[in-house]
């Protein structure tokens, strides 16, 4: 038995770091680099002080979301509605996604307007909910529910319910 539970330990450790190295490689194939990350840690012993914002589609966004965070969608994005939501260019935002391509293209637009400190969430809503964060429903009701984008990317969530169209 103490066998079994050493070597069930290494593998969930081995597993961990591979998925890690996965979503690493992954990030590094589709983002460019040129907007920092924020990691979960970071996030979590900041997260009262950031704005929050949401770069999925808004039916990822209704079935779960960070607590406070404001949706701004991808395809539909409007720079105008970001100003008049925060007027202050110098203000803490994050920008998250899944797992953090959609939430680079939109943290770039924050860039060239003219905001300052923007960074993007690494692993999205994905990585936060695997590391046992919570999430809301519209109702702002904590969920396990999680819109995977699709069934490709489903494999990135690890904890929760994978919710598809």
């Amino acid at each position: 038995m103490k066998h079994f539970i050493v070597i069930a330990f290494i593998f969930l450790i081995s597993s961990s770091s591979f998925s890690q190295k996965q979503l690493e490689k992954l990030l590094q194939k589709e983002n460019n680099g040129s907007i920092p990350y924020i990691h979960i840690r970071e996030l979590v012993n900041s997260i009262d002080t950031i704005i929050l914002l949401d770069a999925r589609a808004r039916k990822e966004y209704n079935i779960s979301h960070l607590k406070n965070a404001q949706y701004i969608g991808y395809d539909f994005f409007n720079i105008d509605t970001i100003i008049k939501l925060i007027p202050e260019k110098t203000s803490q935002i994050v920008v998250y996604c899944s797992l953090g391509i959609r939430s680079e293209d939109i943290a770039v637009k924050l860039k060239q307007a003219g905001y300052s400190d923007v960074k993007n969430l690494y692993g999205g809503i994905f990585e936060w909910k695997n590391q046992g964060h919570k999430v809301y429903n519209l109702k702002e009701i904590e969920t396990d529910s999680i819109h995977t984008f699709s069934k490709a990317w489903s494999k990135w969530l690890k904890k929760g319910i994978k919710v598809y169209d």
